[in-house]
């Protein structure tokens, strides 16, 4: 039994034996997997840090080249820019080289001019010596013989037995009166040479005004043949609406353009007189009697008309005709709207101003200006005319509008045509039922406006040898470039 017992436990023994035998082997398995694994990743390891360092050894001996390679360029750019500054230096020294035999030829040409104006001073005043000699001497002669005539004078009027005082008193009386008239003579002369040339001076200032007076008056006279010539094509479409395009008629229209289109520029310079029979024979109509004969292709008679047509149209008639009058007359209406009375003017403008800046010569210009009715109740206003100095410039085309309510605008288109440049300024005139009101306008030429930014330079307080700068700016604000120094 106890060597059944014994076996029995040996068995029990034997299996956990093989159990550990087995779980030894499996370690010693694992213990080698593992070493593999470790040695697998010293090796990769091992092999990172030697491309590791073949990297960083690239990159130094990159980095060393490249050190190098900038080394040398400095090394070349300083030799360059060294032999450029010596290259420079030369030509500098020589300028100045240059400059000071320039200077010193200067100063010995200087010193030579002194020398010789030294000289002919020297020269002079030697010369100047003999003449006053020559000139006392020749004083002391001619003493010496106004003496000795003197003296034979007095001989002789002793010899004659008259008064010596008395004739030698008289002889230089002579003497002087002579020497006046000499003297009379003389600016007689110079005043005849100075009335010479202001006459000349006089004759050459009218001949300019003439020339001016020529020139603008051959501005108005072109201003005169251009409504002449509108007038005439206002006639023309008259008689086309009147009767009808014929032919006839169509060959007279073409004949009259082309005669108003074959009148040239050269015209306008020529005598007054031409110029006044020119505009005499322009303003003449086509057809006699159109213009002093009334119209009547169109008259419609009185018994042909409604009675309440002619009674209406006879109440505008009247009422016409007595607007008329009140404006020929002067007399007009005063607005009171609620027992208070309008004062200033009835209607103003916008813009303010009519004002045409920094034009050109020879461009045409035009503003649409609006007029507003600055009243109490309905106004109405009519074009007056412009400034008489601005008619050969300034056009203004302005329709009428008739009555307009408290509020209400109208609009008027000013052109303007430059010919001269200057600055011109006038007014546009207007006539309302409350009076009369105008707009100012202004024509400005280009200019320059020069304009410092600062007004005083202030360096503050500073340390002697100390080096302050400040900077001014210079702005020209005008339409008109300058040179300024």
């Amino acid at each position: 039994l106890e060597m059944w017992h014994l076996e029995t436990e040996q068995g029990k023994y034997e299996n956990l034996h093989e159990q550990l035998k087995k779980d030894e082997e499996e370690l010693e398995m694992q213990y080698q997997e593992r070493g593999k694994v470790r040695v697998w990743k010293e090796k990769i390891a091992a092999l990172q840090a030697e491309e590791n360092w073949r990297s960083r050894e690239k990159k130094e001996e990159e980095a060393r080249k490249e050190c190098e390679e900038r080394h040398k360029k400095m090394c070349e750019d300083a030799k360059r820019n060294h032999e450029k500054a010596i290259h420079f230096l030369r030509k500098s020294m020589a300028r100045i080289h240059e400059k000071n035999a320039k200077e010193e030829v200067k100063t010995q040409e200087h010193m030579e001019r002194r020398i010789q104006a030294v000289l002919s001073l020297k020269t002079s005043i030697t010369s100047n010596r003999e003449k006053l000699r020559a000139l006392q001497a020749r004083k002391k002669a001619m003493a010496l013989e106004a003496k000795k005539q003197e003296m034979k004078m007095r001989e002789a009027i002793l010899a004659e037995g008259g008064n010596v005082a008395k004739e030698i008193l008289l002889h230089k009386r002579l003497l002087e009166h002579e020497k006046e008239k000499q003297a009379f003579r003389e600016q007689q002369k110079s005043r005849k040479i100075e009335i010479v040339s202001q006459i000349l001076r006089e004759k050459a200032s009218v001949h300019k005004q003439k020339k001016r007076q020529s020139c603008t008056k051959a501005i108005k006279d072109r201003g005169k043949l251009e409504d002449s010539v509108r007038w005439r094509m206002r006639t023309w479409q008259y008689i086309e609406k009147t009767c009808g395009q014929s032919p006839g008629a169509m060959s007279q229209v073409n004949k009259g353009l082309r005669i108003s289109e074959k009148i040239p520029h050269d015209v306008l310079c020529e005598s007054g007189e031409d110029e006044e029979e020119g505009d005499e024979t322009l303003v003449e109509p086509e057809f006699p009697g159109l213009w002093s004969q009334e119209c009547e292709l169109h008259k419609i008679s009185k018994e042909e008309m409604d009675p309440k047509q002619l009674a209406t149209g006879i109440v505008k008639k009247e009422v016409f005709e007595k607007k008329m009058e009140e404006l020929q007359t002067g007399i007009f209406h005063k607005q009171i709207m609620s027992g208070r009375e309008q004062k200033g003017c009835s209607f103003y403008s916008k813009p303010s101003c009519i004002h045409f800046k920094d034009f050109d010569v020879g461009q045409i210009y035009k503003k649409k200006v609006a007029l507003i009715n600055a009243s109490y109740s309905l106004n109405s206003c009519r074009l007056l005319g412009i400034s008489e100095w601005l008619k050969d410039f300034i056009g203004v085309r302005f329709d009428p509008p008739g009555k307009i309510s408290a509020g209400m605008s109208c609009h008027m288109v000013v052109t303007f045509k430059p010919m001269i440049n200057e600055t011109l300024e006038g007014e546009v005139m207007f006539m309302a039922q409350t009076g009369p009101f105008s707009v100012p306008l202004k024509c400005t030429a280009k200019r320059c406006t020069l304009a410092l930014d600062k007004e005083l330079i202030d360096f503050g307080s500073h340390v002697v040898g100390e080096t302050i700068s400040r900077t001014i700016t210079l702005t020209n604000s005008g339409a008109l470039g300058t040179r300024f120094k």
